[in-house]
């Protein structure tokens, strides 16, 4: 049996002031865009656990299977809106950093569809799921039912 380290109780004060930090961001933006962006990100990421919870999360507020589904290839689906489709470029493009600049392309639809203020809710909206993709991965997280499990 893996020892698993709950960040929440080894550093809680950090991890309250992570979580409102989240919270936030997340009330930045339209609760289907948010969900879209969080599932995306845990895609490039790899990160199991917050596929599990976010497409879990994204189904309660409504999201179909389809357009969960087909988030791995949303290129080439038609079945997001422009404005969507804007928000996962930008996330694929600040997830995947290290794969060369491609930002540009993604920072013009950006742009077009995003206003000042909702470009940064949204780069910061990325950041923070990035940031927990990190944490469940690092720490090897999986929230069951809104509770951790210990492997």
């Amino acid at each position: 049996m893996t020892k698993v380290t709950d960040p929440y109780a080894a550093a809680p004060q950090l991890m309250k002031q992570w979580m409102a930090v989240s919270l936030a961001a997340e009330k930045s933006l339209e609760p289907s865009l948010i969900e879209l962006v969080k599932i995306r990100s845990s895609i490039l990421n790899g990160c199991a656990n917050c596929i599990n919870m976010h497409t879990v999360e994204a189904r309660a507020k409504g999201e179909s299977e389809q357009r969960i589904y087909l988030l791995s290839a949303w290129h080439e689906a038609p079945v997001y809106t422009d404005r969507e489709r804007a928000a996962l470029a930008w996330t694929d493009a600040l997830t995947k950093l290290s794969e060369g600049h491609t930002q540009k392309a993604a920072k013009d639809a950006l742009e077009a569809h995003f206003t000042p203020e909702e470009q940064v809710n949204l780069t910061v909206m990325i950041n923070v799921i990035n940031g927990w993709n990190r944490i469940a991965v690092g720490f090897d997280l999986w929230y069951e039912n809104g509770a951790l499990k210990v492997a």
